[in-house]
Formats: structure tokens, sequence, C-alpha cells
């Protein structure tokens, strides 16, 4: 299922179930890069854990996960099936609010070139793609939209506030000073303002304006309008800002708006919290999640949607058993016995193509109609969806090959099954 910002709400339920319904989730990601190519940081095969982490950590975190596959496999123990359903998620960090991060982030034209050529849609994504934030950006956020409101609760309307609303404690409560060149400007929204009290219109757009016309409109309009008018900053779709004038007949109505704007910027909080959400309820399940060489996508997962990396490999491990309490890499396991002998290319979709066949057995899947029908001889590699979909269907042709050493021989082995143990957070 592919999710946007235009169904990402509609859908978070579905995706919510999902989790909480799984045997084990396998995940992938797309980055806008791999490496920005610093001399001495290349990884390579002798490099340990520590090194290696070390190296991606200062050399490939300035990147960006433009797409996150998620894939949830449930054991329907009368079928013998797995129920598969895949979510190919866009994520891009948009500047919801002017308290959001404003990242910046690296592309490497090799990796857009390559995602390109293999059909990604970055249009989608920088239009569509559902925005983020950090728990650390989060809880700032809703700490300034608590604090400013705060505010308005003990005067309604601050004396004099600035453009996004937040109080100014560096203005003095005295005569508001306007700049020569800008008198011109205040008085004409002074005198649109004498017109719309005289009209029955309720609101007027004033147009927009930069920051610093827009707050000495505030202060102006504060000081020469005690009652009667409600002030709002509001942005347009072009990112501009304007200054809404709203009628208000009682100091009961006046708070009523102000509880109302509380409620819509934290409404925009969750909306601008987005993607983040599902990863917290990854986390939360401590279901088994699979990945296919996955160190680089745990890594951007965790610094993009939970904590900034740790300097130390074992305070990352830490961190990484904390957010994810059980992670199996597919490819390590094809790289340990007894799948090393019969294994001879562990690359995802070469690995895949072996385990369809003897001595492993293909396993039996079951895909709702509202999910991708996702056909493995038509591949979609490199689509971040279809390649959580293929590691999960390599993890169970893995895992079910080792039911063959059982007696008697199991066809199903559970993600919670101690013979799974060795090559869990390896």
């Amino acid at each position: 299922m592919e999710v946007t910002r235009k169904n990402f709400k509609s859908q978070l339920s579905t995706i919510a179930e999902s989790i909480e319904n799984a045997s084990f989730i396998s995940i992938d990601t797309e980055f806008t890069g791999l490496t920005s190519g610093l001399p001495g940081h290349g990884t390579n095969a002798l490099d340990s854990p520590a090194d290696r982490y070390n190296k991606l950590r200062s050399n490939a975190m300035d990147f960006l996960i433009v797409q996150f596959g998620m894939c949830t496999f449930q054991y329907l123990p009368a079928e013998k099936k797995h129920k598969v359903q895949a979510y190919n998620f866009y994520v891009f960090p948009h500047t919801t609010s002017r308290h959001v991060p404003d990242i910046r982030f690296l592309c490497q034209s090799s990796s857009i070139d390559f995602l390109v050529s293999n059909g990604f849609d970055f249009n989608k994504l920088f239009k569509e793609g559902i925005p983020y934030l950090s728990p650390a950006a989060e809880q700032k956020l809703r700490e300034t939209i608590v604090s400013k409101h705060k505010v308005s609760d003990a005067f309604c309307s601050p004396p004099f506030t600035s453009p996004t609303g937040v109080l100014d404690s560096s203005i003095a409560k005295g005569p508001v000073i306007i700049p020569k060149e800008n008198e011109s400007f205040i008085n004409d929204i002074c005198q649109s303002i004498e017109d719309f009290l005289d009209t029955n219109s309720l609101e007027m757009d004033l147009d927009p304006c930069n920051a610093f016309l827009r707050k000495i409109t505030y202060q102006t309009l504060k000081t020469k309008y005690k009652t009667g008018i409600h002030l709002e900053t509001k942005t347009k779709e072009n990112k501009q800002r304007y200054i809404v004038v709203s009628k208000i007949a009682s100091e009961e109505q006046a708070l009523q708006k102000e509880a109302d704007k509380y409620t819509a910027e934290l409404e925009e909080l969750e909306d601008a919290v987005g993607f983040s959400k599902v990863i917290r309820m990854i986390s939360q399940s401590g279901k088994l999640v699979i990945g296919h060489n996955m160190l680089l996508d745990v890594m951007h997962t965790l610094r993009h949607f939970c904590s900034p990396l740790p300097h130390s490999y074992e305070e990352f491990k830490s961190l990484s058993s904390c957010v994810f309490p059980r992670l199996c890499d597919t490819k390590l396991m094809a790289s340990i016995q007894p799948f090393r002998d019969i294994i001879f290319n562990s690359t995802l979709g070469d690995m895949h193509t072996i385990l369809q066949s003897k001595p492993f057995r293909k396993p039996a899947i079951v895909i709702p109609e509202d999910f991708p029908q996702y056909n493995t001889c038509n591949e979609r590699l490199h689509e971040a969806g279809y390649d959580a979909y293929i590691t999960g269907l390599c993890f169970i042709g893995l895992a079910n090959y080792l039911g063959t050493f059982q007696t008697p021989d199991k066809l199903y082995i559970a993600p919670s099954s101690p013979i799974l143990e060795p090559f869990v957070n390896k």
C-alpha cells in the first residue's frame, strides 16, 4: 500500500492493526545517498563492527530517508500461511511550522540517478511526503505551543505579540514606535480596520507582509483596539503569512478563539510528528524486526525518527536495543552455518531466488485485496515496500529451513523460537 501525506492519517489505524497482529515485521529504506566520499572513511570487509559504525556515522548520516518500506507478516495457523501487508511510505521533513527544524541534507548524484532509473517519483516525495519529528523536536514544539497559550490564558491576547504569537518581553508596553517609512502602511491598515468594523463581515484577511510589518501591525492594533477584534497569523499554501482580523463581541468569545487556536495548533503538531508515529508503534510492539544488510537502515531510522546517534558503538547498540528489542539481518543469517555453504550470493534478489528451490521451502502467503499484489516474477527491487516484502520472504525461508533439523521436522518456525536466537541482535 502506498502511503503519502494525503492518506497517512486515514490509514494510521490500519497500520497500527497490522503491526499489532504481526508475527514479525520486515523493513527497508531508500536514501538520497550512501557515502559522502570523505578520504579514509570508506567501509571495507576488514572493518570491525565498531569501525564500520564509526565510518558510517561520520560519512553517511547527512543523507535523508526518502522511502520507508514496512511489511507485516502474520502467521495463520489454520491455513498454514502468512498474511502479508506491505506498506511503501514516502517521507520528507516538511517545515510545517516556524518552530519545526528546517532540515539540510546531502544528495549523491549516483544515488538519485539510481532511484530515478528504478521509477522513484521525486515529485511525489517533495509534494506528498509524510513529515516527521524526532521526540526532542516534538517536545520543543509542544512546549512552545503550551507556553504561548499560557500567556494567552492570562491576558486573553498579549499586549505585544510577535507574528508567531509568542510574547515579546523585549518590547516595552509604551507607545508603539513606527518607522517613518512604514507609517503609511500602518495608517492604511488602521483605516481598513475602521471600514471593516462598519460592515457586517466577521473576518477580514490583511495582505501578506513580512515579519517586521506583521509585528508592528500587531502592536499597533492591540494598542488601538483594546477590545472588539482578535488577531491571528495564518499561512497560505505558498508559505506567505498574513493576519486574519476577526470581530469579537465579548471576552468569552476571545477566550474561545484562543482555545480553538490552541486545539488547532496541537492538531498541527500531531500532523508534524507524522511518520515518527509508525516507528514508535514498531518499537512499542516489541516484535522481531527483519532487515537485509540493515545497519545503515537502523542507523538512519534512529537518527531521523528517534535520537541523535551516539559516538560510541556500545552506546549505539544500547540505543538500538531500546528502540528495537529484537533485530535480525537476513544477510548475516546467510553468512552463518547452516546457510553459508548453500547460499553463495547473499544480495537480496539473488538470495530470494536461491530460497525458492530445494533444500528450501517456498513460503505460502496470502495478500489482502487492499495491498499490493507483488509478483516476484516481475521484480520491483529498490522500491522500499517491495524490498521489505522480499526480505520477509527470505526470513521465512531461512527460518523454516532450520525446522528441517528438528525431530520431527517442523514446517513452521515461530519468530520467538529459541532456534532463531543465535541470529537475533547480532
